[in-house]
């Protein structure tokens, strides 16, 4: 009996050992991401100047499917603890020349759909009406912008409610819905910037799944896209693969004539849990050099001819990201 008590013991304890060096290792590393904060927050940002088309005249005439965007991946998740993605704001990344936002929704325990990082236990950055919001205000003073919003279903939530956020947000005002001669396996169908711009319907605004014709402005994004492999821990970025849609690398002519995501964002193990690797953001977010942006989308014009419509990043205010957008725009 005493042997089985000293056990149970040795149980508790080993286990409350455990739990307090992970509990250790995760405040450890909030810490020093802090710190990275109060430096990044010592950076000034600087806004992007109001010129042409998405900053710059020559875009004007560009098809959307022919200009290759920065994306804020999980642009919702800001703040210096482990789970976050992203420094500032939303409003301060599209002030800083963010013109693509992906961001990850689910339900919360009041049943509100909601912007949450993987559970809306572990982040719950609030509610999709409320950053749709954020975003309207933004498209209302700047008028010559476009802007990609690339949302995922995590609770497949029916497409209704999203088309309610929208509409309650004023966002749907601004959404793009293809016309009748816009084919979407032609990538040449796309209009313009300036055409967007001019006809006011300056969001183009994806769901990654449970899209539907009912709701014809929110897009099937896997109609019109792939993805590489996202969720990367190996730092060298050596692949531009189709990961999703994934029966699509079966059809390479399709996938030739399909814009494609380029998923450019590292995570690193703590403790059994991946989380952003802010540490090396800048290495990764660099225009030259092992695992760099520049590196990855060499690889893939290789392999699939042409550089990908979207970049996701994590932390995209570290790194030269556009610097990078502008080479790949031809400037």
């Amino acid at each position: 009996m005493r042997f089985r008590q000293t056990e149970v013991r040795l149980h508790v304890l080993l286990n409350h050992f455990f739990l307090g060096l992970m509990c250790f290792i995760i405040i450890a590393e909030a810490f020093t991401n802090i710190i990275d904060q109060i430096s990044a927050d010592l950076v000034h940002i600087r806004p992007q100047p109001q010129v042409g088309c998405n900053g710059h005249p020559e875009l004007c005439d560009r098809k959307y499917s022919n200009i290759t965007q920065i994306g804020a991946h999980d642009s919702a998740f800001v703040g210096a603890f482990p789970m976050d993605n992203q420094n500032v704001d939303v409003s301060a990344q599209l002030d800083a020349g963010i013109r693509f936002l992906q961001a990850q929704t689910h339900r919360n325990a009041f049943g509100v759909l909601s912007l949450c990082h993987t559970s809306c236990f572990i982040k719950d950055a609030g509610s999709v009406q409320d950053y749709l919001s954020t975003i309207n205000d933004w498209l209302g003073k700047h008028p010559q912008e476009v802007v990609t919003l690339l949302l995922t279903n995590g609770d497949h939530v029916n497409v209704s409610e999203f088309d309610k956020a929208y509409t309650l947000s004023g966002l749907r005002s601004y959404a793009y819905i293809p016309t009748a001669t816009h084919d979407e396996s032609i990538l040449d169908s796309w209009p313009t910037l300036g055409e967007l711009i001019s006809s006011g319907k300056r969001l183009v605004a994806f769901l990654d799944t449970g899209a539907s014709q009912d709701v014809p402005y929110i897009l099937n994004e896997f109609s019109y896209f792939w993805e590489t492999p996202f969720d990367t821990t190996d730092p060298s970025f050596l692949q531009c693969t189709i990961d999703r849609p994934g029966h699509l690398y079966q059809f390479p002519a399709v996938a030739k004539e399909t814009m494609y995501i380029s998923n450019h964002f590292l995570d690193t193990d703590v403790a059994g849990m991946e989380i952003p690797d802010r540490r090396d953001a800048a290495r990764t977010n660099a225009v030259v050099g092992k695992g760099s942006i520049g590196a990855q989308v060499d690889l893939c014009r290789t392999l699939h001819g042409r550089p990908p419509v979207g970049v996701l990043v994590d932390y995209f205010d570290k790194g030269e990201v556009f610097r990078m957008q502008d080479l790949l725009n031809g400037f």
